[in-house]
C-alpha cells in the first residue's frame, strides 16, 4: 500500500466518508476463496451499502457475488444437517401500560421494578434475546430452549452467534447468558456458559463456581469445550484468559501470560490456540501450545511484530492464517500471514486506489518517562510532508474505555490520519489503565481516574512539546467517553497548557453518572462504590477528589462537548451539565446533540457534521 511519488491530497473527512469498510465472512468451504463484505457509505440515502465479494485465497481478482451463504460451512447447522441454530427476540415481561392494563392500548406508560430498565440506547420492553433452533427446513418453526425466562442469549447490547454453538455430537447446545434481572443484572457481570440437552430438554450451568465473564464457546478439534473467563464479578476489564476443559479438568492456557485476550481460534491439527491480544500499543497475532493434561509446558508466543493491528482471524489455507489488519493511515483490510516465512500478503485492496492519491501521515513510537519513573509509548502522528523546521499545534488524545488499547487501530470517527492531514501533530499516550503493557498497568487507573493517569496525561504532551516543531501556545485535548472525562477533568488542572478543549459523551460528574448509567457493575468497580457510603475511602476519594464538577471554578478555556441522546451508557446529562457549566461561567462553549445516536456516531451524515464541527471548532479556537 505504498504513496506514489505524485500523491498530493491530503485525507479530509469528506473522503474518510467514501472508504470501504471490509468486513470477512469466512473461506469457502472448498477453501479456494474468502467471502467477505464491503459497506460504503451513502451521504444521499444516509445508511451503508453493503455489497458481497469472493477472493481466492491467494489474492487476485475480486468477484461480486448474490448469495454466500451455499459458499461457506454453516456451523449454525447440527452435525447430522436436521437443524439450524439460531436466536430471536421473545416477549416475556410485562412492561407497558397496556401489557398492565389491556383495555387502555393507547397508554404509553413504562413500568419497572428494578434496574436494567434500558441499555446501551433502548430501553427495555420486556422482549429478550432467546436462542433456539428450526428445522433446516422450516425456519419459522422456532424452538425457544429459554422459554419464559427472562434472561438473554446473545447477550444485551453486542452479543452475537459467537455466543452459542453446538456440541460436537449435535445432542447440546452450549450458549452464554448472564441469568440475573433487574437490579442484580446492573450490579455483575457474572455471565456463565450453559448446556441445553434437546433429548431430555434439561439445562445445565457449566461454569457456576467462576464469578466473572464467561464467553466465546467454542469446541476444539479433538471436541474440548473452550471459551474466555475473566475471574471477578464486576470488573468488566478483567484479565481474559482461554480456559480449555479437558477430560474433566479446566486449563488455563494463558495464565502465567502477563496480558488480555480479545479473541481466540484453534488451529486446524488441535495442538495450539491462536488469539489476538494487545501488545505494545498494537494488536497482534499470538500462539500457546496445548499439552492436555501431560507435564508439556504451556507456551505463549507472539506470531507477528510490527505498526500495525491484527483484528480478526478469519481462517487457515495452506500454512496461512488468514486475519484482517489495520493501522493508523489504512482501514481494515484482508491479509495472509505465512507462518513458516513469516511473510504478508494483502488479499483484499478495497481502498488501495483512494490511498494512492493521498499522502500518508508518520507515526512513531516515543517512549516517556512518567512522574513515578515509569516508560510509557506514547504514540506521534505527524501531519504529511512533515518539515521539522516548522511550527505545528498539537492534540492530546485521551483514550476511552478507560481500559481499550490505544493501538494501531483506523477509527471513522477519532482518525488520526484526517487531524494530521489538517495540520495537527497527534499526541496519543498509552497511559495507565490501557492493555497491551501488562496487567498491573492496565489496572492502575481503577478507582484512580483523577491520579496518575492525568500526571500520565500531562508528560506525554509536556515532553512532545518541547520541539522545536511544536506551537506550545497552540495545544488542545480531546477525547470521548473516559477520554471525555478526561478532557472535563484536565480542563480544571491543566494549568493554562491547553488552548482548547473537545470532549464528546465524556463524564463531567461522577454522582449523577453513578445516579444515571446503566451498568451500575462499572461506576461500582471504577468509583469504588457509591457515593452515600460515607465510610468508603476509596468512593469518597473518587467523588471529591477526582470529580470535574469539582474543579469548573478552574475553568478557563474554550470547550466543545458533543453528545448523543440515546447514550444511556453517559447519559446527555453528562453534556449538559458541563456545557452548562461552561456558559454560565461566560467561558466559549459549544453544544453539539445527536438525537438519533448513542455513545457513538454511526449515521453518515451525523458523522461528517460531527467531523466539519470538530475542525471548524479547532480552527476557531487554536
Amino acid at each position: 500500500m505504498g504513496l506514489s511519488g505524485a500523491a498530493q491530497q491530503h485525507m479530509t473527512p469528506e473522503l474518510l466518508w467514501k472508504l470501504g469498510r471490509v468486513s470477512p465472512l469466512g473461506i469457502s468451504s472448498d477453501g479456494k476463496n474468502i467471502i467477505y463484505k464491503v459497506s460504503t457509505p451513502s451521504m444521499e440515502e444516509n445508511k451503508l451499502n453493503s455489497k458481497t465479494y469472493s477472493i481466492p485465497v491467494n489474492g487476485g481478482k475480486a468477484k461480486e457475488i448474490e448469495d454466500y451463504k451455499e459458499l461457506l460451512k454453516d456451523k449454525y447447522v447440527s452435525p447430522d444437517g436436521s437443524l439450524r441454530l439460531t436466536h430471536k427476540e421473545v416477549k416475556v415481561e410485562k412492561v407497558y401500560g397496556k401489557d398492565y392494563y389491556p383495555e387502555l392500548e393507547k397508554s404509553t406508560v413504562q413500568i419497572y421494578n428494578g434496574l436494567d430498565y434500558r441499555h446501551w440506547d433502548s430501553w427495555n420492553d420486556g422482549t429478550h434475546n432467546h436462542v433456539g433452533y428450526t428445522p433446516i427446513n422450516d425456519k419459522d418453526n422456532f424452538t425457544d430452549i429459554m422459554k419464559g425466562e427472562p434472561y438473554d442469549s446473545p447477550q444485551k447490547p453486542f452479543g452475537g452467534e459467537e455466543d452459542y454453538t453446538w456440541s460436537p455430537d449435535g445432542k447440546n447446545i452450549i450458549y452464554v447468558s448472564k441469568k440475573l434481572a433487574g437490579t442484580e443484572y446492573a450490579l455483575s457481570t457474572n455471565t456463565d456458559l450453559y448446556e441445553y440437552n434437546l433429548a431430555a430438554k434439561t439445562t445445565k450451568n457449566l461454569t457456576p463456581e467462576n464469578k466473572g465473564y464467561d464467553t466465546q464457546p467454542a469446541f476444539s478439534p479433538q471436541g474440548d469445550l473452550t471459551w474466555l473467563q475473566m475471574k471477578r464479578d464486576g470488573y468488566e476489564a478483567d484479565k481474559n484468559d482461554i480456559i480449555v476443559r479437558h477430560k474433566g479438568m479446566d486449563i488455563n492456557l494463558t495464565a502465567g501470560w502477563d496480558g488480555t485476550v480479545d479473541s481466540f481460534t484453534w488451529s486446524e491439527d488441535g495442538k495450539k490456540v491462536y488469539f489476538l491480544a494487545p501488545v505494545d500499543g498494537t494488536k497482534q497475532l499470538f500462539e500457546v501450545n496445548f499439552p492436555g493434561r501431560t507435564k508439556i509446558a504451556i507456551t505463549v508466543r507472539q506470531i507477528t511484530e510490527g505498526y500495525f493491528d491484527v483484528n480478526s482471524i478469519v481462517g487457515f489455507s495452506n500454512g496461512n492464517v488468514i486475519v484482517t489488519r489495520s493501522d493508523m493511515n489504512h482501514a481494515n483490510e484482508i491479509f495472509s500471514y505465512n507462518l513458516k516465512k513469516k511473510t504478508w500478503n494483502q488479499i483484499t485492496q478495497v481502498n488501495n486506489e483512494a490511498y494512492s492519491k493521498i499522502a500518508m501521515s508518520k507515526t512513531e513510537k516515543r517512549y516517556v518517562t512518567t512522574t513515578d519513573g515509569k516508560k510509557m509509548l506514547v504514540w506521534v502522528i505527524y501531519p504529511p510532508h512533515f518539515d521539522a523546521s516548522k511550527k505545528y499545534p498539537a492534540l492530546l488524545y485521551c483514550q476511552g474505555g478507560p481500559q481499550s488499547a490505544l493501538s494501531q487501530f483506523y477509527s471513522f470517527r477519532w482518525n488520526f490520519q484526517v487531524m494530521a492531514a489538517q495540520g495537527y501533530i497527534v499526541v496519543a499516550p498509552n497511559r495507565r489503565g490501557m492493555p497491551g503493557h501488562g496487567v498491573e498497568w492496565n489496572e492502575a487507573i481503577s478507582k484512580d481516574w483523577g491520579g496518575q493517569v492525568m500526571d500520565d496525561y500531562l508528560s506525554a504532551i509536556d515532553d512532545v512539546a518541547k520541539e522545536p516543531y511544536v506551537d506550545k501556545a497552540r495545544l488542545g485535548a480531546v477525547g470521548a467517553s473516559y477520554g471525555g472525562y478526561s478532557v472535563f477533568y484536565l480542563a480544571g488542572i491543566h494549568n493554562k497548557r491547553f488552548k482548547t478543549f473537545i470532549a464528546h459523551d465524556g463524564v463531567f460528574n461522577l454522582q449523577s453518572m453513578y445516579g444515571t448509567t446503566e451498568e451500575v457493575f462499572f461506576t461500582n468497580w471504577d468509583s469504588g462504590g457509591p457515593y452515600w457510603e460515607k465510610d468508603n475511602a476509596a468512593a469518597q476519594k473518587t467523588y471529591s477528589k477526582f470529580n470535574p464538577v469539582n474543579n469548573v471554578d478552574n475553568w478557563d478555556t474554550p470547550i466543545l462537548i458533543f453528545q448523543g441522546d440515546k447514550d444511556f451508557r453517559v447519559p446527555i446529562g453528562q453534556g449538559q451539565e458541563a456545557f452548562q457549566a461552561a456558559q454560565l461561567r461566560g467561558i466559549k462553549s459549544r453544544f453539539v446533540v445527536f438525537p438519533d445516536e448513542n455513545h457513538w456516531v454511526l449515521k453518515p451524515q451525523n458523522g461528517l457534521v460531527w467531523q466539519r464541527e470538530f475542525f471548524k471548532w479547532l480552527s476557531e479556537t487554536l
